[in-house]
């Protein structure tokens, strides 16, 4: 593999986005499992927050990445 020896800012932001996306979907199919199942509502409490959490993260770093434009 060919790989760069360093990533330039936009690009480890890019990648941190698709890990934190990685870990959304799992958070919503371990939700989904649990809402299944007769498991305990603070724990599904739990993983609801953390899902939301990532989302604001997610969209924080998108905003970052994508510019600025005055209209």
């Amino acid at each position: 593999m060919n790989a760069p020896s360093e990533l330039n800012p936009e690009d480890m932001l890019r990648i941190r986005v698709e890990v934190l996306r990685r870990e959304h979907r799992d958070l919503d199919d371990a939700i989904h499992a649990l809402e299944g199942s007769t498991s305990d509502p603070l724990t599904l409490r739990r993983l609801k927050k953390q899902k939301l959490a990532l989302k604001d993260r997610i969209v924080a770093i998108e905003d970052q990445l994508i510019p600025d434009i005055i209209a």
